[in-house]
């Protein structure tokens, strides 16, 4: 058995990877945990759709605000010189290429960074796309959080994507509870391996055949630093 990141490290590991002076965008479900591990001395400036600049963490049970939301419902808080707009105006940015980061859930991505996050096809089931087409395709760099494997051990990586899609060619790098890969023009390359799993495992899991761009990360990481 594979060792995998909790949705909690999975969160810190992509907060530490948002470089300063970033405007980010945070989609609904696991990714808004990301809000929560943001290094406190840098200025990363949190968008939500529905209309708010410089969302913070979430709050604790004394100071929760029920008017102060993301796009998910979800309490959250506001940081000083924090902005509110109507949600056209949120949308604007998000369609007009003012958000450096988003980072979103996915049903699929395939190995040319399509991204199918909305839906399965399922017969009957309301169509609920929101505005994840718009950060998809928007924001200058998508990172999608997700687990590797779906509940039936099929892998959310794939060669194309069979549910239908929210953008074409937009992810740049997948975090997953196994590993971390980033989007290249021959496929995906696995920048950095968590716990005890291995390109062959991978390779095995997926059903892909992976580049290993471990090396390559570790010194563009050590550069950064």
């Amino acid at each position: 058995m594979s060792t995998k990141l909790s949705r909690a490290e999975l969160a810190q590991q992509i907060a530490a990877a948002i470089p300063e002076g970033a405007f980010v965008n945070l989609g609904i479900g696991a990714p808004t945990l990301v809000a929560n591990y943001l290094p406190s001395d840098l200025e990363i400036v949190l968008h939500t759709e529905n209309g708010m600049l410089g969302m913070g963490p979430a709050p604790d049970a004394g100071h929760l605000d029920p008017d102060l939301i993301n796009a998910g419902k979800q309490a959250v808080t506001a940081l000083e010189g924090a902005a509110y707009f109507h949600q056209a105006d949120s949308f604007a940015i998000m369609r007009g290429g003012h958000l450096d980061v988003c980072v979103l859930g996915a049903f699929q991505v395939s190995e040319k960074g399509d991204l199918a996050n909305w839906s399965t096809g399922t017969p009957g089931a309301i169509p609920a796309v929101g505005g994840a087409m718009d950060l998809a395709i928007g924001a200058k760099e998508v990172y999608v959080m997700t687990d590797l494997l779906t509940k039936q051990n099929e892998s959310k990586l794939v060669a194309a994507c069979s549910y239908p899609l929210t953008g074409v060619a937009c992810v740049s790098r997948v975090y997953t509870d196994h590993a971390v890969f980033d989007v290249t023009s021959e496929g995906f390359a696995v920048r950095e391996l968590y716990g005890d799993n291995t390109i062959e495992l991978l390779s095995a899991l997926t059903g892909l055949t992976l580049i290993d761009a471990t090396t390559t990360a570790s010194t563009d990481r050590a550069e950064e630093h």
